[in-house]
């Protein structure tokens, strides 16, 4: 069987047929051909594909067959193998999504090292599809996303952790929770998207309110850059700039002074009982992260916040803000988002004006959303007359 190369071990020349001679370049050159083309996928999709591509080899090795380059034959079997692989209370193991991810990684893996993709062969095509009709037959493992949340829920559940406040302890937590609900449901943000923000994306505009600056985002890996806007809003509650304005003074009073600089500040603040967006700006270190983790004691980390903890963070909100436990297991931090495309074509936007803020790149994603959590939209069971 053949010996397969490490993972992380960088190839020469990745593509490079098998049997063509090299160009004779220095090895830094080539190390930096290598890295440039890791770098056209995101490290999320570098360790998914990675972890993915393990599977692979290790059940090739444990079956006897050689991983690289693979038969179509072996990829069948294979996928046949994780569709019937279950768990200790009889559920399949794998949802389709993962054997697609698994599909895909097998497939890079092939082209990187010049070897045709085993993938695209008929024999793996009608593989994956009766798995697939398997799956749906049985009711197995079927598609569970994100509820979304609409404008009435981020509201009461801003209100309530608003209400809650104790102390200044509680109320550094709070504006951090604030700011990730309010301006990831009004930016329509990935939750990638929101712990990658550093203090220098955030401008506040006097006209439009705050300009979002995302550097990178999953349909823009090349760094583009896009900007979205988050407009004043009537009543300071629900207003993105003033949720911003008053975690931003959290983050910079730490900076400056640290923790007892935050208690100052806080201790002193007026009761939130009118806009402040309009005041000044807050002196934040430019690169540092925007959101962050709080300690037990109240300090803040000096590094981003995960994803984890903003989908972590939405649903212990929900459940204080006294969310039916069933529902709360199907928040998280896709539930802004979603919850955004939902409302706005609830209050009757169009596809066109929603991918504007969401960043996407065809309407086809939109209908998705629309035809899960607002069915009803331009539906003609609604003019039945009954």
């Amino acid at each position: 069987m053949e010996t397969e190369p490490a993972d992380d071990a960088p190839l020469a020349v990745p593509g490079t047929p098998p049997g063509h001679a090299l160009p004779d370049l220095a090895s830094a050159t080539a190390d930096r051909i290598a890295e440039s083309v890791a770098g056209v996928r995101g490290a999320g999709t570098r360790r998914t594909y990675a972890s993915a591509w393990r599977a692979f080899t290790t059940w090739c090795q444990r079956e006897g067959h050689t991983a690289l380059p693979a038969h179509s034959v072996t990829v069948a079997a294979y996928l046949v193998a994780c569709a019937d692989t279950v768990t200790e209370t009889g559920q399949r193991a794998y949802a389709p999504a993962t054997l697609a991810h698994r599909l895909a990684a097998i497939a890079h893996h092939h082209r990187q090292s010049g070897h045709p993709s085993p993938t695209g062969d008929d024999l793996v095509h009608q593989a994956m599809s009766g798995i697939l009709r398997g799956y749906a037959t049985a009711g197995d493992r079927p598609r569970s996303p994100r509820a979304p949340l609409l404008t009435a829920d981020i509201l009461a559940i801003v209100d309530k952790a608003r209400a809650d406040c104790q102390n200044w302890a509680d109320e550094v937590v709070e504006r951090r929770d604030t700011a990730i609900l309010l301006l990831g449901f009004a930016g329509a943000f990935r939750r990638s998207e929101l712990v990658a923000l550093t203090c220098s994306d955030v401008a506040l505009h006097r006209l439009d309110g705050l300009h979002i600056r995302l550097r990178k985002s999953k349909t823009d890996q090349e760094g583009r850059g896009t900007v979205r806007a988050l407009p004043f809003t009537h009543s300071h509650t629900s207003c993105p700039p003033c949720a911003w304005m008053r975690w931003a003074q959290v983050v910079a009073a730490h900076d400056a002074g640290g923790r007892p600089a935050v208690i100052r500040l806080l201790r002193s603040a007026e009761p939130f009982a009118a806009h402040v967006c309009r005041g000044p700006r807050p002196r934040t270190g430019s690169g540092a992260p925007l959101l962050r983790a709080i300690r037990r004691n109240g300090n803040l980390s000096e590094t981003a916040l995960s994803g984890a903890a903003v989908h972590a963070a939405i649903r212990r909100r929900a459940q204080q803000a006294g969310y039916d436990p069933e529902i709360v297991q199907q928040l998280g931090g896709h539930s802004l988002r979603a919850g955004f495309v939902t409302q706005a074509f609830r209050n009757g936007a169009s596809a066109h004006a929603i991918m504007r803020q969401t960043g996407h790149t065809t309407p086809a994603m939109l209908e998705v959303y629309a035809r899960e959590h607002a069915p009803l939209l331009g539906n003609a069971v609604t003019n039945l007359g009954l």
